[in-house]
């Protein structure tokens, strides 16, 4: 039996637009591109070269400070370009997708292997590019050798897709995909409470939690089950790419298909679809977005998701895009000061809040106004509310603010990455940028360190 962590601080949202869980009809992008943004921590380096016919698999990119760490095509076809921007930044990769999935010759895994030759073969494979790494969130250096490897298998944000759906039918692509990289390091998976596969997984520490959002947040997953000291390492990797990976050990083939949840309220059709990795958002949300207002596309969840465009390329990590109103064109009678029932309230200001049940239960309409000017932070222990792991959230913020980085440190720094932050932004009441300000300290002492 799996140990069970109750989370009691955290936050819950239910929104209008869910996806409900049946597969929508979707024709595959002909262009697939690839931002190197989306890889944060890397300096992209090209390897393949406009105009070059490139194999599933074929390297595209790699890192110039760990060559071993590279991103492959996930279709056959045509380099088609390399775009760039000011002083010569790579924007992005596109590639002419020819409907055809030739294979690149990549030697399989061998689960006997040592972990360096287990860790060759998934460098070979472009899959180390699916890690990121504690501290800093950012893509890992294959040289290292990591403490352990961490997995959400659930999701509690606002609007997120059903895991159990997605990887019902991927269980045992899911269960080789642990094989592959236990070798490596223990893996940790973290479960909601009463996951009905969970049992079955073997080469893997399974914990259940229960709570709100963000308890399926792999930092709070880590500060509960093994926190990170200074010095240490820890990977982390998301349940689809973990299926990724045993689709190459169970079969022999690099299959880069993801299950995406199209949501939110502007969603015609809120579903799921299955794309490949890079594809254009506009291959799922093209003809399927309810017309008649300024819509905002968002890359992962509303509290902690990237704004993209329409045309944009949808980063190979998300597993939902969510289209919300702006809210730009947006009019109330009186504004806060209306005693409104229909409105998401944790404090109280609307009559909607005062009662924690019916919150819970109602679906409430968002669009993407922040409602409120940024102002002065006030020490009032709201964060605390919505901030399940052992730090300080408003001190931590407060010593990233001002640049204090030993202090950064001693408040736990090493173990939290901007998402964390999502739910302590959203109820902010200085409207305060949280996790831009996370983001920052990060890489301060990334810079400092390294």
């Amino acid at each position: 039996m799996a140990d069970l962590i109750k989370i009691k601080q955290g936050l819950n949202i239910q929104m209008v637009g869910q996806a409900k869980e049946e597969y929508g009809r979707v024709s595959q992008s002909a262009l697939i591109g690839f931002t190197p943004e989306s890889f944060y921590g890397i300096t992209p380096k090209p390897v393949a070269k406009v105009g070059d016919k490139v194999k599933v698999g074929s390297v595209l990119f790699i890192d110039k400070k760990n060559p071993d760490l590279k991103i492959v095509s996930p279709v056959s076809g045509e380099l088609l370009a390399i775009n760039r921007g000011e002083r010569r930044k790579i924007l992005d990769f596109v590639v002419q997708n020819d409907f055809k999935a030739e294979q690149a010759e990549i030697k399989p895994i061998d689960l006997n292997g040592s972990a360096e030759e287990v860790k060759s073969s998934l460098s070979d494979a472009g899959f180390l590019a699916f890690f990121k790494q504690r501290p800093y969130d950012v893509c890992i250096a294959p040289t290292d050798s990591p403490r352990a490897i961490f997995i959400s298998a659930f999701d509690k944000a606002p609007l997120a897709p059903n895991l159990d759906f997605i990887l019902k039918d991927e269980v045992s692509n899911f269960q080789a995909g642990i094989n592959a990289i236990s070798k490596i390091a223990p893996v940790y998976v973290g479960v909601e409470k009463g996951c009905s596969w969970a049992a079955q997984l073997q080469n893997a520490t399974v914990t259940q939690f229960e709570g709100d959002y963000p308890a399926s947040n792999v930092g709070v997953q880590i500060n509960k089950v093994a926190p990170i000291n200074r010095g240490e390492i820890v990977w982390t990797i998301a349940p689809q790419e973990v299926a990724i990976i045993g689709r190459f050990v169970n079969k022999g083939i690099l299959d880069f298909t993801k299950i995406v949840a199209f949501c939110g309220e502007n969603a015609a059709t809120p579903a799921y679809y299955k794309v490949v990795m890079g594809s254009s958002v506009a291959t799922i949300a093209k003809a399927n977005v309810l017309e008649g207002r300024k819509l905002r596309y968002i890359a992962g969840n509303p509290l902690s998701g990237t704004q993209v465009s329409a045309d944009a390329w949808l980063n190979p990590f998300v597993s939902q895009l969510t289209v919300l109103p702006e809210g730009d064109d947006t009019h109330e009678l009186i504004g806060w000061i209306m005693p409104r029932f229909n409105k998401f309230s944790l404090n109280g200001s609307f009559l909607s809040g005062l009662c924690s049940c019916l919150r819970n239960k109602c679906k409430y309409s968002f669009d993407a106004r922040v409602l409120g000017g940024e102002r002065h932070m006030i020490m009032s222990g709201e964060y605390d509310k919505v901030f399940p792991m052992d730090i300080y959230p408003e001190y931590l913020i407060k010593a990233i603010i001002s640049g204090n980085i030993e202090r950064m440190e001693e408040l736990g720094i090493y173990e939290v990455a901007p998402e964390d932050f999502a739910a302590a932004e959203f109820v902010c009441s200085s409207k305060v940028e949280l996790q831009k300000i996370v983001r920052e300290g990060l890489d301060m002492l990334r810079k400092e360190m390294c």
